[in-house]
């Protein structure tokens, strides 16, 4: 619990839907994206990359790619290992105090596969860069490419996780025994293993939440320069933390983090995608001091299908006990989590691991976390990272089990939520949620649903000859995030107050957000607060974005920070008013004194101590510098409501309605909360219907490789969203925030197939995979033969199953 104290006053503009101010910037053609950068002498570099998941490195012919026009290097990884370039420090194991804690196999430290920027003896996925090329001209570097000639040796592949597990799976690492990285065990294993003795009822089933990618509008780019008079490189790329990516490319081309800038401005997306170092980020620092000119690197949309780290990808087996009365008594639960060629991050492992009971009072539970490598390229954390897997097998689970105890689920949910007096409640593995009223928040979502009248709706899609069904889901989710940020605030006497934040936005709205904190702190108009963010030689400290951490840790230090401005302000205000501090008040935005007729807001306070000279102590103004680290995790929660149409003839799906509330803790800009999770819902929405990345099973070769294959949402394929914010304070930080931008993804995969399993049930279909195609669903028409057009076909059960009318 941090000690900064949030004002206790109405806030003039925490709360209020204030239009984004850089959205200016971005529809005038302003921004400030990595290919927008250009430097005087720039070349481009293009990579080789592997055709093959798996292959020994024989040969590499360089020979003709160097004698091309406009070729200035081709570089080999034998050229990386000679210039002693280390690996990337992925430190792939969350490192906060709450974070579940994984372990390698038998409790030991966790093998990552050490990822060097270009690899030496082996490919282990396909699109894994095996050589690069500069040249004057991007046309050129990428013609001199496809010049260069790799001799592989092709090797066994394995590119399913419970497959890379078997014995006598090819090994994509020696020091990994069965591809198995991470092996740990969660629960109290004896109270499960006597709940699941007594129990009723036990119900289990599989589920593979599979892989996809996150395709940002902006490319992956990156474009490197080096200075030999000051020792310095310099890196334009677009990234969730510019700080951390400073430290780890330092690390890696071996020099001190002082000879390294990272200019990270704006982001053209990022859902977690671009909060790890990738390859090329080195690789063009290194090229640009090798060559003494300036290197541009941008990925095609193919490049970034082949090599963008993903998302997803878990294997779990869920079991759940209930007794006679529906009450949940214990769940077990196997994780397996594909990693791909290297161990990125294990945050979707970790943070799925810790809400395996979802919103539930389960009082006994035992899960097993493994990850496992695999010829793939490797995943990191997406958007809401592991928790939209865990939501979607507990939900599907809660659904299978309302049908074998022939239970109304709405009930059933009911019965088993965890109650908002419970709060705070510490779950079955450990995980302490801080505040929610989860029960409320699935009853408005359904009166936001018109769940009364969707009887009457089905009534009338059957006339049609369509079929109706009703999804629900319930979700909570975590936000952890690294712990420590730091804040640089210093109102200047120009009438501008300037904020140094080292979380930065990828489209979130910060300027405007973290602006509105300010304001309401300080007393200060919006227009005058400047959020600086993304270059590390003013950035020098922070977390950067992931995790929903962005605008709790900057609240939070924000905070703590106007309290030490206040206290400098009366310093300062003392002097410029000739008494002391102890008699300086600040009140509704002022400093004031009894002894003096005289006050002053912070604005007109700096532009006066400006006029005065002020002791060593104060020569700085008004400014601090705010260190905070905060490891308590907030539990954002909420529920999803999903209503789809679908034509039993040819399988075609519409989604006709979405509804969701979703608890973010205080909201401090609904406006841009709604959007975030419109965008949210979006991504949810395409992994349940139409979105994959799918591999050829013989060949490991991607067959979704663009956007002629790789099916997005599309905005006439969504309903209006009717969407709603609950603000259930946190006691975690001084304003209750708990985060925004995550929950629309975590809830719907479970909401859009429950309503899709739902609408099917009368024609026989009780199980269907992600993504949802129409094809996908008109063959599990097909296949079930039981389909009749008679408006009766359904049963008497059919309400009961749907909750109709059930509050």
């Amino acid at each position: 619990m941090n000690d900064a104290v949030a004002p206790q006053r109405p806030y003039r503009f925490i709360g209020k839907p204030l239009p984004r101010k850089e959205d200016e910037r971005f529809i005038t053609g302003k921004g400030r994206f990595t290919d927008d950068f250009n430097l005087e002498g720039q070349a481009f570099a293009a990579m080789v990359r592997s055709p093959h998941p798996h292959a020994r490195i024989v040969a590499i012919d360089i020979a003709a790619a160097k004698n091309m026009p406009g070729v200035l290097g081709v570089f080999t990884g034998a050229d990386c290992v000679a210039d002693g370039l280390a690996p990337i420090p992925h430190d792939p194991v969350p490192k906060t105090k709450y974070d579940m804690k994984l372990t390698g196999p038998g409790g030991g430290e966790v093998f990552g596969g050490p990822h060097l920027l270009l690899p030496i003896e082996r490919v282990r996925h396909v699109g894994e860069a095996v050589a690069m090329v500069v040249a004057a001209t991007k046309a050129q570097a990428m013609d001199a490419a496809e010049a260069v000639v790799v001799r592989y040796e092709e090797l066994a592949l394995v590119l399913h996780s419970e497959d890379a597990m078997q014995p006598g799976a090819p090994a994509l690492w020696d020091e990994a025994p069965y591809n198995i990285c991470v092996d740990t065990r969660f629960g109290d294993a004896k109270a499960t293993d006597e709940a699941f003795a007594r129990a009723a009822h036990v119900v289990t089933k599989k589920f593979h939440v599979g892989r996809v990618t996150g395709v940002p509008l902006e490319p992956r780019a990156a474009l490197g320069a080096y200075d030999p008079g000051s020792d310095r490189y310099t890196l334009y790329a677009g990234s969730g933390g510019a700080v951390r990516h400073k430290r780890e490319l330092a690390e890696v081309l071996g020099i001190a983090a002082a000879n390294l800038r990272v200019l990270s401005h704006d982001v053209g997306g990022n859902f977690g995608t671009r909060n790890r170092v990738f390859v090329e980020f080195g690789l063009v620092l290194w090229a640009a001091k090798k060559l003494g000119r300036p290197i541009k690197f941008v990925a095609t949309r193919s490049e970034a299908f082949l090599s963008d780290y993903q998302g997803r990808d878990l294997v779990t087996e869920v079991s759940l006990a209930l007794d006679e009365r529906g009450h949940f008594l214990a769940m077990r639960a196997t994780n397996i989590s594909n990693v791909g060629a290297h161990c990125v991050s294990l945050s979707p492992l970790s943070k799925g691991a810790g809400l395996i009971p979802g919103s539930y009072a389960i009082p006994a539970a035992t899960l097993r976390a493994v990850a496992v490598f695999t010829n793939t390229m490797p995943t990191q954390a997406y958007r809401s990272s592991g928790r939209p897997e865990v939501t979607y097998a507990i939900e599907r689970l809660i659904d299978l089990a309302a049908d074998e105890l022939q239970m109304d689920r709405v009930a059933l949910r009911r019965k088993n939520l965890v109650r908002s007096a419970a709060m705070p409640y510490r779950n079955a593995v450990g995980m302490l949620y801080d505040s929610g009223r989860y029960e409320e928040n699935m009853k408005w979502a359904m009166d936001v649903a018109d769940w009364k009248g969707f009887a009457a709706r089905r009534r009338e899609a059957r006339r049609r000859g369509k079929l109706l069904g009703l999804g629900l889901a319930n979700y909570v989710e975590s936000s952890i995030g690294a712990p420590r940020e730091q804040a640089r605030i210093k109102v200047q006497p120009e009438g501008r107050v300037d904020v140094i934040i080292g979380t930065q936005p990828s489209g979130q709205g910060h300027e405007t957000s973290f602006a509105q904190v300010i304001s309401d702190l300080l007393f200060v108009p919006t227009e005058s607060v400047r959020i600086i963010l993304g270059d590390t030689d003013v950035v020098q400290v922070g977390g950067g974005s992931h995790s929903g951490r962005s605008m709790r840790h900057a609240a939070t230090v924000f905070a703590k920070a106007a309290l030490d401005l206040i206290a400098k302000g009366k310093a300062i205000a003392a002097l410029v008013m000739e008494t002391t501090p102890e008699n300086v008040s600040f009140n509704d935005g002022r400093f004031a004194s009894r002894d003096t007729n005289r006050n002053f807001d912070f604005l007109e306070l700096a532009r006066e101590a400006a006029q005065h000279r002020l002791p060593q102590a104060l020569q700085d103004g008004i400014a601090v510098v705010t260190d905070n680290e905060m490891h308590d995790p907030v539990f954002p929660n909420g529920t999803a409501i999903c209503e789809v149409e679908i034509d039993p003839e040819t399988g075609e799906m519409k989604l006709t309605r979405y509804a969701s509330v979703d608890d973010v803790g205080r909201c401090i800009n609904p406006l841009i909360v709604h959007g975030q999770t419109h965008g949210a819902i979006a991504q949810g929405v395409g992994q349940a219907m139409s979105e994959q990345i799918y591999l050829d099973p013989q060949s490991g070769q991607p067959l979704t490789g663009s956007l002629m294959d790789y099916a997005m949402p599309r905005a006439d394929t969504l309903p209006a969203f009717a969407v709603e914010i609950a603000e259930v304070l946190s006691p975690t930080n001084p304003l209750g925030i708990k985060a925004g931008g995550e929950g629309g993804t975590t809830a719907a995969p479970a909401a859009v197939i429950s309503g899709i399993l739902d609408a099917l049930r009368p024609v026989g279909v009780r199980e269907i995979a992600m993504p949802a195609t129409p094809y996908v669903i008109w063959s599990a028409i097909q296949a079930a033969r039981k389909y009749s057009p008679s408006p009766e076909r359904g049963g008497s059960d059919r309400g009961k199953r749907s909750g109709e009318g059930s509050r």
